[in-house]
């Protein structure tokens, strides 16, 4: 089993920046994959971006260029760095884990309990 713990959320002014954290704890194989995934209220959940324990990257296209995905294996972190935030940004943002290589979020078996980003002014 493995435990993901978010932080980093909170309310943000339009054009704003937070940058979201995810820990992992428990049984973490060296070859994984991490993403974060959002939902916004009223609308199903959507992938954000996704990283793989090697380094490679996926996003969904509005995060390109806006929203970077990053790790430190060494302390099973994942980092959301998230610039130029819209209203339309606004969701729970959840961290998700598999073993093995994901090619879509929905292979996540593991998943934190969601951390809360609201872009208002």
């Amino acid at each position: 089993q493995v435990q993901l713990r978010e932080s980093g959320g909170g309310l943000v002014q339009p054009g704003g920046s937070l940058k979201l954290s995810c820990v992992a704890s428990g049984r973490i194989l060296s070859f994984n994959t991490m993403g974060w995934v959002r939902q916004a209220p009223g609308r199903e959940r959507e992938l954000v971006a996704i990283v793989r324990s090697g380094g490679d990257t996926r996003y969904a296209d509005f995060a390109k260029g806006r929203f970077t995905v990053s790790r430190e294996n060494a302390n099973n972190t994942m980092y959301l760095q998230m610039n130029v935030l819209e209203p339309e940004d606004t969701a729970v943002y959840y961290c998700g884990y598999t073993n093995g290589i994901a090619t879509s979020w929905k292979g996540f078996v593991s998943w934190g309990q969601g951390t809360r980003v609201t872009v208002s002014s």
